[in-house]
């Protein structure tokens, strides 16, 4: 299974355009190679650097996305909820909110995880899920798993 966008490279730099100090738009994501049985796909973008990458204390979530269907195979940029594939469904970010957040770190480089999971069910509309509560929703039914990463660090006004 593959996980790419044409915003960033792997382990590449996300452009401003993704970030809170841009437009804060979500980046083209595309999948490929699910495997035989895939009925959703679940995206979670999150970052295990918060809030300094010298002393990380928690990861922070900055999308949740379920019941993708496979057939989908993309999430355009600036995807919102009137733009998601028919049948997904919104979890909840760390700021409390459904849709996507970008990266907006407090201070240093920070990594920033899209994680793709290929499930063998769909599940029924359970709301907006935190990241734990689907992460144990799904854990009996994950087929397949692809990531991609990106990084940003916020320039400092001396820069």
């Amino acid at each position: 299974m593959r996980l790419t966008s044409t915003a960033f490279e792997p382990g590449g730099e996300i452009p401003r355009r993704y970030t809170c100090d841009g437009p804060d738009l979500s980046p083209p994501l595309a999948w490929s190679g699910l495997p035989q049985g895939t009925e959703s796909l679940v995206l979670i973008v999150d970052d295990p650097d918060a809030p300094d990458p010298a002393a990380p204390k928690a990861t922070w979530v900055h999308w949740v996305l379920y019941d993708i269907p496979p057939a989908a195979a993309r999430l355009p940029e600036a995807t919102d909820t009137e733009d998601l594939p028919d049948g997904a469904r919104e979890g909840l970010n760390d700021w409390r909110h459904t849709g996507y957040r970008g990266p907006c770190p407090p201070v240093g480089r920070h990594r920033y995880f899209h994680k793709l999971y290929a499930l063998d069910t769909v599940f029924p509309d359970l709301g907006p899920l935190t990241k734990a509560q689907l992460k144990e929703k799904m854990e009996e039914h994950i087929l397949d798993q692809a990531q991609l990463i990106g990084t940003y660090q916020r320039q400092t006004v001396s820069e």
